[in-house]
């Protein structure tokens, strides 16, 4: 049976492609339910006017359909709240200079 862990490892592949660091860093994904393995995740982006908001879904949804167990996978997309850097892992923000 799938897991949230495993779904979160799993969106780890998908990166935002302007600051190159993964969604589960940047703090993008706000939530995980698992059903009878059916997945939703609600996620947002760094900006509503982000470009490459339809490959990064694409790739979130790719990434956990491809998890052993999962039968389908949905990516909500929200915007409330919105994303500020201060949802980024304190480390990587120090890293980052932010």
């Amino acid at each position: 049976m799938v897991t949230e862990k495993d779904v979160r490892k799993a969106l780890r592949k998908v990166k935002d492609p302007e600051l190159d660091l993964d969604v589960v860093v940047l703090g993008l994904v706000y939530g995980v339910d698992i059903t009878d393995g059916h997945v939703h995740v609600t996620m947002s982006l760094t900006t509503p006017m982000c470009p490459a908001a339809p490959q990064i879904v694409e790739q979130a949804k790719a990434e956990v359909e491809a998890l052993e167990g999962v039968e389908s996978a949905e990516i909500e997309l929200t915007f409330e709240p919105r994303w500020t850097p201060d949802r980024i892992d304190p480390i990587i923000r120090s890293a980052l200079g932010i």
